[in-house]
């Protein structure tokens, strides 16, 4: 997939990887500190300016993969800044460029009303603490000579929750931040990166504890068409997981329980929100508070498997594993009852299976345990679908039409009309992620060159319904809402 910090993803994944091999040797506490001496042996920088300072962001880097801040204070944020990482962005948004031709007009200089353009030898000069970023001198430049430099990470944030500090350094506004990880790959330094929870499972695998893998349903076709359900769940057993469930099957559960409060709320023409996606639950929380009462209280699907496998084993282990960093956030800020206890990424679990030589390998798909409209679930639309779906299983085929929100820019704009009471729709969909869940920060492959394989992969799958697919469960067993 390609990343802004597409060369500085294997830094990534090696640092992983390399955790995950002393985790599993038991040997993390003792020799982490050889992590930042193997990647970088020196004597010459790869990267920075020194090899001193590479050596420092790798040990931040172990820090996240150990769970734990990359400095001293934690705010709780999943999401967070590796500060020797970042330094080499502009502060200023606006600077004056070689285009500048020095000109008599000045109407740079005259444009600004904050006496932020001062003249020079061979250029005009913006002072970045008078300059309040409106832009005018810009607008104002006959050559345009002056370049309005988008901070990437500021930038890709859809809630605007990154400033920097007075070094220059990145600074991520707690109670703002969504954990929606757009700002992790858009940074070319690799500096934003999150917490991992690779030593704890494995700590739960080597233990005598059932340990369950949880696979979200955007991963078919992240790997191709010959990487099917049945090779991860191959993978999984081999690297040490009691056993497998597919989360689309939460997908089906989720869609029957928040089918019929959508029913309810049509009856009484109220509206609602969807709640599986924690990157939009966040956004509506932290900014629409006014309307947290419309979010569904129908759990996620990756709580509905957890709940399921913990009904059956209490003192079960259940670990998530998908394309979504927003899914920690769900664990950590939102601390539902009985859902998951870990979540990984691809990459954190890839780099797990490269530590203990497993690979993902071509197995016949043999194995299901969701409808096609859970296995969609991840999809822009996937979610409305299944809703509508069960509604009509049910008998319930009412008319209600909805806002599929895809994106974080579609979420606030449908949650702004409902705000002031202009939504047209019923109910919202909200996806933070364009493409839904397949578009995630930590997916393996861009949705739309997955879109082939995963079209093929899920057209192989049988024709259940949702009811008749739930009807193999003991529903009762545990609640499906909040």
């Amino acid at each position: 997939m390609r990343y802004a910090d597409a060369n500085v993803i294997k830094i990534k994944h090696d640092v992983l990887e390399a955790v995950a091999r002393l985790a599993f040797a038991g040997e993390l506490e003792e020799r982490k500190d050889e992590i930042p001496l193997k990647l970088i042996p020196g004597p010459t920088a790869q990267f920075r300016c020194c090899i001193y300072k590479e050596r420092e962001i790798i040990r931040q880097r172990v820090r996240l993969a150990e769970g734990k801040v990359p400095g001293i204070t934690d705010d709780g944020n999943v999401i967070q800044v590796i500060s020797s990482a970042c330094e080499d962005c502009p502060i200023s948004s606006y600077i004056v460029t070689e285009n500048c031709q020095n000109c008599i007009g000045k109407a740079c200089i005259n444009a600004c009303k904050f006496g932020a353009i001062e003249p020079g030898r061979t250029r005009t000069h913006i002072d970045p603490a008078k300059c309040k970023e409106c832009g005018k001198c810009a607008e104002a430049c006959p050559y345009n000579a002056i370049a309005y430099l988008k901070r990437p990470c500021k930038f890709s944030c859809p809630v605007d929750a990154i400033s920097y500090d007075e070094y220059g350094i990145s600074v991520i506004d707690e109670e703002k931040c969504i954990r929606c990880g757009k700002c992790i790959h858009s940074c070319p330094f690799g500096a934003i990166g999150s917490k991992t929870w690779i030593v704890d499972v494995i700590k739960a695998l080597k233990s005598n504890k059932k340990v369950y893998a949880m696979l979200a349903p955007a991963t078919e076709g992240q790997f191709g068409e010959e990487i099917t359900m049945a090779s991860w769940r191959k993978a999984m057993l081999e690297l040490g997981f009691t056993e497998f469930v597919e989360v689309g099957l939460g997908g089906d559960l989720t869609a029957k329980y928040e089918a019929e409060e959508w029913r309810e709320a049509h009856e009484e023409g109220k509206k609602k929100v969807t709640s599986c996606c924690p990157a939009f639950v966040n956004m509506v929380r932290r900014h629409f508070p006014e309307l947290s009462d419309a979010v569904s209280t129908t759990v996620s699907p990756m709580c509905a498997v957890s709940r399921l496998i913990k009904a059956k084993d209490p003192d079960a282990v259940t670990v998530f594993i998908g394309p979504c960093l927003a899914k920690k956030s769900e664990v950590v800020d939102q601390k539902i009852e009985g859902n998951a206890d870990y979540v990984l990424t691809y990459s954190e679990v890839r780099a797990m299976m490269r530590a203990k030589d497993v690979a993902l390998e071509p197995v016949e798909d043999t194995y299901q345990e969701a409808s096609v409209f859970g296995k969609r679930f991840g999809n822009s639309g996937g979610v409305a679908a299944a809703v509508q779906e069960s509604l009509k299983e049910s008998g319930n085929d009412i008319d209600v039409k909805v806002y599929k929100a895809n994106g974080a820019a579609e979420c606030k704009k449908a949650l702004l009309l409902m705000k002031v009471g202009r939504l047209p729709e019923d109910f919202i969909e909200g996806m933070a992620c364009e493409g839904g869940c397949v578009g995630g920060p930590s997916s393996f492959k861009d949705q739309m060159l997955a879109r082939k394989s995963r079209d093929a992969l899920i057209k192989k799958a049988d024709d259940r319904g949702i009811y008749s697919n739930l009807s193999n469960y003991d529903e009762e067993s545990f609640s499906m809402h909040r």
